[in-house]
């Protein structure tokens, strides 16, 4: 028996290894070479194995009838081959993989083919954006989409810029929610951002970004970052720039001689001595050269990215470095990153996604973008003053007291801000079944941030605005405590910490499955909790030791018993709880219907209103491919009806209830008691806005090379969320009180975005590529509060009129005020003229009669009329580029057409320095049309009228870069795969008849949009660049 039982083991034994075999082999590319971490892999019989560095491989295989290799690589096309019984040795060569990066599309908790894709989506890869070499990724976004603009709110190392997704629909926030890699982004943050990072950019502009709900309002914008891919070899990738920024535009300014002339005639015309007795002076002081310089500006970024059988990575880490083309390194911007997307499968069906996003960067700033900005001081600032005084002190410029030498002010500038921020999540995505994937998500963003203030004493002349100091000899102004007790204040330092983090947990469940060939169902569910806590400590302290920045710290401060320093802090915790399902259906890819649906709880609303729902739906009809479609120019022809609604919840925590912030000063018994009083009263029925979105689209692909896509949208928002001043009427009107959050006024915007697009054979030598896209938004406010005409915006000048409006009717921040029609000539003309204007003389300017009833009104609205608005009457983007062996170039421009600026960076001070076009003023009958007298007496021609009204319409040539990548059989001699170099510009070139610094002109405030106060302006930037990768 055991002789038995030992034989039938051997011969099972020995059948089983007759049984397998061996498949070896080698794999090659295109060019007979070896390809290192190919995956060779067969499910039946199973079995897997990786290329050596040298190609070769080998696998065991149950000995079939035949088994089905498959070979994929990253960069190849994926082959398969079927091999017979027995051991077998082969040799495979992989093709090149020419596909399209543009065939899948990150939608909201998924992926979609564009095919499929029912709703209005723009997408922009990682290489397009990171080819613009800008600090930012919303300021490399600029004519990249359709419905997407992009403003700049400041040129400035740092500056920020605005992200507007289909219009304005809101009197506040209108920053679009902005996701990385899933994690919730604050726009402000994208400083932390390094653009090199970044793989592609999905915008969601219609009801798809439904599936955001209260956040998803101002449109969605989905960012991921770089990760490694499955059975890559590791690939170590560097690429850097330098380049010398410079203004790419000086304001057409008076000179010494010219500025002389001309403010002695004011001061005659305005019967007082004139200041000059000589104005053969020269050309005197340019203030604009003196705070202007040529400045550096650097990035450098490498990356390792591979995979092995189960395991992906991607690391990288970058620097960047900018100084500012006003004040050098007093307005400067660095940041360090560094990056790790990780992903490795912990079982067949359990994978484990990591990122880890860590930035610091730190921000030096100068006082820009308004009245009393180091620009705006330069563009009025007395040509005939120097910088250095004969007396060795910077000059003073005594006449006016709001205008001071930029110079010092630059130098007596002192303010630093350094923050930290990790961004990152865990990720756990789980597949029991080939049609259903349960994902779990931890999210983290945590922000640390540091800012100090020195305020040295100073002294900018008499009666200066900015004068910290009692006279030139720096005497330090004293504060009473009580009668007879004084202390010195001395320079002051202020110091403050803020904590930003944001916790999210993110569940859902994805479902996809198709029957009978012809029917595919698709369906999410999830859920979503979030929740930011932020807090602050600040401080600020007196009395600086030598008034030195090198002893600017509070623990270095000297005042008397510490009785003039102060303390602050503030925290606060919001929360939102959600819940969402989406459903689609579609028949053959052909009929496509998908419903959204999702319900929000968020705290900063009151128990009233404290939840919402919303919900969309949209649908897409393949016209391509039904049988009675034969058109073969046209391989894709897909219609698409979107609509949705979806919310906002950007105010204030908290702002439903009444704060005791106001002013409580009673009287009890003759004696002046401080206690509390109501500042801002509660409003318990607040509720978030929303906004209600039809999109109707059109795409259409000719011949696989040529795409176009059309989208006629309506979005109408509601309930906007504001503070009117209204305190009075709310019973709460009183020292300290101001007015409640409220829901009031509506919003239409309306238009139509287009999108053409080109490219060339990919397996040619020559390749070229060209996108054009195109977008018309109509803007109107449809409602205000119930009692209000309108609700004031921005002034014009110092304590000016009102310049910018939220009314009905009009687009939001539009410009009111006076219409002119020409230069009055002479007093006959005065005296015959139809309309009788109050004060007139010859050379003032004509203001037109808009409620005809013959007398300009300067006590009211009633002659004051629509003159413009900063919003364009369209945009356009256009991109070119094209590679020739090893040669390459890329355009990139941007258009804005029909927005007007209001000019408000001339401060009207008889002695202030004044643009150019003065030389053309009214001097004598017919010497002009245009251009008003100049005088010191007060005239109406001050006043906010259309003279002050310019044209903003711009093109600009964002980017040009012209490069060489070495040949790959000279590289593959060095063992590497890239090599190139390139030279760059930004902002090269712009075509504008616009008199300022920079007609892309952005604004935080919707009511403030198109006044220019002396922006910042964006540099012109010349730059060498190197790419390789081995």
């Amino acid at each position: 028996m055991k002789i038995g039982f030992l034989l039938f083991v051997l011969a099972c034994t020995t059948i089983g290894f007759a049984q397998m075999r061996v498949v070896s082999g080698k794999v090659l590319n295109d060019v007979n070479e070896p390809l290192g971490f190919a995956k060779i892999s067969s499910k039946s019989p199973k079995g897997n194995a990786l290329t050596a560095n040298d190609g070769f491989f080998s696998i065991q295989l149950k000995d079939t009838v035949s088994a089905t290799l498959t070979i994929s690589i990253y960069g190849y096309q994926t082959q398969e081959v079927v091999v017979g019984p027995g051991d077998q040795n082969l040799t495979l060569v992989m093709k090149p993989e020419f596909s399209d990066k543009k065939e899948i599309t990150v939608i909201g908790y998924g992926e979609a083919k564009n095919k499929t894709i029912t709703g209005a989506t723009s997408k922009v890869d990682g290489e397009d954006i990171e080819k613009m070499n800008m600090a930012r990724m919303d300021q490399a976004l600029q004519g990249q989409m359709a419905g997407v603009n992009i403003s700049t709110n400041s040129g400035s190392p740092g500056g920020s810029a605005n992200i507007r997704i289909r219009g304005l629909g809101t009197f506040g926030d209108n920053d679009p929610l902005i996701l990385v890699d899933g994690i919730v982004y604050d726009s402000q943050g994208l400083n932390a951002l390094n653009p090199s990072d970044i793989k592609s950019i999905t915008v969601l502009k219609d009801a798809m970004a439904g599936i955001y709900g209260v956040r998803a309002a101002n449109g969605v914008v989905l960012i991921e970052t770089k990760n490694g891919s499955i059975n890559r070899k590791p690939t170590i990738e560097y690429n850097g720039y330098f380049g010398l920024q410079e203004t790419s535009k000086k304001l057409d300014l008076l000179h010494a001689d010219e500025y002389a002339v001309i403010k002695n005639e004011m001061f005659a015309m305005g019967g007082q001595a004139m200041p000059f007795d000589n104005v053969n002076v020269g050309k005197g002081t340019d203030w604009q050269d003196q705070v202007f310089t040529r400045s550096p500006v650097q990035s450098h970024n490498i990356s390792l990215n591979g995979g092995t059988l189960n395991t992906r990575y991607s690391i990288g880490l970058g620097y960047f470095n900018q100084d500012g083309i006003v004040g050098g390194s007093k307005s400067h911007f660095d940041r360090y990153n560094a990056r790790l997307n990780f992903s490795t499968d912990l079982s067949d069906k359990l994978k484990l996604n990591s990122v880890l996003l860590f930035s610091t960067e730190g921000r030096n700033t100068l006082p820009e973008n308004g009245i009393g900005s180091v620009l705006y001081n330069a563009i009025n600032a007395f040509p005939t003053e120097p910088v250095i005084s004969p007396m060795g002190n910077y000059s003073y410029m005594e006449e006016v007291s709001d205008i001071i030498n930029p110079v010092a002010q630059i130098m007596n500038t002192y303010n630093w801000n350094q923050a930290q921020k990790f961004v990152g999540k865990e990720e756990f995505v789980y597949k029991p079944l080939s049609f259903l994937t349960v994902t779990n998500r931890f999210n983290y963003n945590v922000s640390l941030v540091d800012s100090k203030v020195f305020s040295p004493l100073v002294w900018y002349g008499d009666g200066k605005y900015a004068n910290t100091a009692l006279n030139a000899q720096l005497e330090s102004p004293t504060v009473e405590l009580t009668p007879g007790f004084e202390i010195d204040r001395g320079a002051a330092i202020y110091e403050e910490r803020n904590t930003f983090s944001d916790l999210s947990y993110e569940g859902f469940v994805n479902y996809d499955q198709v029957f009978k060939t012809d029917h595919q169902v698709k369906a999410t569910a999830g859920v979503t909790i979030f929740q930011r806590d932020g807090k602050s400590l600040n401080g600020v302290a007196y009395g600086v030791p030598n008034n030195d920045v090198n002893y600017a710290d509070i623990s270095a401060n000297t005042t008397q018993g510490g009785y003039l320093n102060n303390t602050g802090s503030w925290e606060f915790t919001e929360r939102l709880v959600s819940v969402f399902m989406r459903a689609e259906y579609g028949f053959k890819e052909k009929y496509l219907v998908s419903m959204v649906v999702r319900r929000d709880g968020s705290s900063k609303f009151g128990p009233n209103s404290r939840f919402g729902t919303f919900p969309s739906m949209s649908a897409g009809w393949l016209i391509s491919e039904e049988k009675f479609f034969k058109f073969k120019p046209i391989d894709l022809c897909k219609l698409r009806v979107s609509y949705g609604i979806s919310g906002n919840d950007q105010i204030p925590n908290f702002a439903y209830r009444a704060l005791l912030n106001g002013e409580g000063v009673y009287v009890f018994d003759d004696v002046i008691t401080q206690g509390v009083a109501i500042g801002r009263p509660a409003n318990p029925d607040l509720k978030w806005e929303t906004t209600r979105q039809l999109n109707i689209g059109l795409d259409l692909s000719f011949w696989k090379k040529l795409s176009f896509t059309t989208n006629y949208f309506i979005k109408n928002t509601y309930d906007l969320l504001f503070q009117p001043d209204v305190s009075a009427l709310m019973g709460s009107y009183g020292p300290g009180g101001y007015p409640p959050v409220i829901n009031a006024g509506n919003v239409s915007n309306k238009g139509w975005e287009l999108e053409l697009g080109y490219r060339s054979d990919r397996t040619k030598e020559f390749l070229y590529e060209a996108n054009w896209n195109f977008t018309a938004v109509n803007n109107e406010v449809t409602a205000v509060p119930t009692g209000v005409d309108y609700l004031p915006g921005a002034a014009f000048s110092v304590g000016g009129d009102v310049a910018t409006r939220f009314q009905k009717g009009y687009e939001i921040g539009y410009f009111f005020g006076y219409q002119t029609a020409g230069i009055y000539q002479s007093q006959e003309e005065i005296d015959n003229a139809a309309v009788v204007q109050e004060g007139a003389k010859p050379g003032d300017l004509i203001f037109v009669d808009q409620d005809g009833d013959g007398v300009i009104s300067f006590t009211d609205d009633s002659d004051k009329t629509y003159l413009g608005s900063a919003i364009p009457d369209f945009t356009m983007g256009f991109n070119l580029s094209g590679s020739y062996k090893g040669f390459d170039i890329s355009a990139n421009f941007y258009a804005s057409i029909g927005n007007e600026i209001i000019r408000n960076y001339e401060r009207q001070q008889p002695y202030a320095n004044q643009m150019s076009y003065v030389i053309d003023r009214w001097v004598g009958s017919e010497s002009s049309f245009d251009v008003p007298r100049q005088t010191t007496e007060p005239t109406r021609n001050n006043v906010f009228s259309s003279f002050y009204v310019e044209d903003g319409s711009f093109l600009r040539l964002r980017n040009l870069q012209i490069g060489y990548a070495f040949s790959k059989d000279w590289l593959r001699k060095i063992k590497m795969e890239q090599l190139r170099v390139y030279v760059a510009a930004n902002n090269l070139l712009t075509l504008t008849r616009y008199m300022g610094y920079d007609p892309d002109l952005g604004s935080t405030s919707a009511l403030s949009a198109g006044v220019d106060y002396g922006l910042y302006p964006q540099a012109k930037t010349v730059m060498v660049g190197l790419q390789f990768k081995f």
